[in-house]
């Protein structure tokens, strides 16, 4: 989903293209999602989707993170994040915390700190800064469960190897939109964009941005891209499935 010019593309957050490109995959339930490994470092992060019911027959289901999983198997580091929990080394009995606590922990480079019911922060020495918000479920809203949003940065840090379904924007690309027109639906434009060699179908519309308010959001106007990003992804989305969240 890049933003509609003149919106943001790039910058310390990555742009609202790489923080929610996994919203927006039709598929519903948990599959697990490569998200950013970034092979300089050693780090991989990896996303679990869950579905949000449609509010009425035929609309689209929305997805959005509910698990997350930082790890490093040269160093053992792995750090599992849900909207309940927050587990450092799983697989070896490691501590849990709860969104309740305030904490600050380190090993080997990277250093945890968990801000108390609002975000968790990993930053690696020579690497990246994530940034893991707790967004809450509040009455009115149109999300139906607890998830998780995740931020980089300062992805100007990260290497020019790094992939995944964001990973792999957290570099700017170059694309042009023009020939905005008419779409299906009267109230909403499309467009043609001309990215990697692909010309696409892109719908203009809004993005909630939870970057500033995790609560309420910021409506964002970008171009949204058909068939799970086909065309602006490298390869197709279930390309980006793997089997474990480490």
């Amino acid at each position: 989903m890049p933003p509609a010019p003149p919106g943001p593309h790039g910058g310390d957050r990555g742009g609202l293209a790489h923080r929610q490109a996994g919203r927006h995959l039709a598929r519903a339930g948990p599959s697990l999602t490569r998200m950013a490994p970034h092979p300089p470092a050693g780090f991989s992060v990896n996303g679990q989707l869950i579905g949000n019911r449609a509010g009425s027959p035929g609309q689209h289901q929305g997805t959005y993170f509910g698990r997350l999983g930082i790890v490093n198997p040269t160093t053992g580091f792995q750090l599992e994040v849900t909207p309940h929990n927050i587990t450092l080394n799983p697989g070896s009995g490691g501590p849990v915390f709860s969104w309740r606590d305030q904490a600050s922990l380190r090993q080997h480079e990277v250093v945890v700190t968990i801000n108390r019911k609002r975000n968790l922060v990993v930053a690696v020495e020579d690497g990246g800064t994530f940034e893991v918000v707790l967004h809450r479920v509040w009455k009115g809203s149109a999300v139906h469960q607890d998830f998780l949003g995740f931020y980089v940065l300062d992805s100007h840090r990260m290497s020019a190897r790094t992939h995944g379904l964001l990973g792999q924007f957290f570099h700017p690309i170059d694309y042009t939109v023009s020939d905005p027109h008419p779409g299906s639906d009267p109230t909403k434009t499309d467009a043609t964009m001309l990215v990697k060699s692909h010309q696409l179908t892109v719908t203009r519309g809004l993005q909630k941005d939870y970057s500033k308010n995790p609560r309420h959001g910021a409506e964002v106007t970008c171009w949204f891209i058909h068939n799970n990003g086909a065309g602006l992804i490298d390869g197709v989305y279930t390309d980006y499935i793997v089997p474990d969240i480490f």
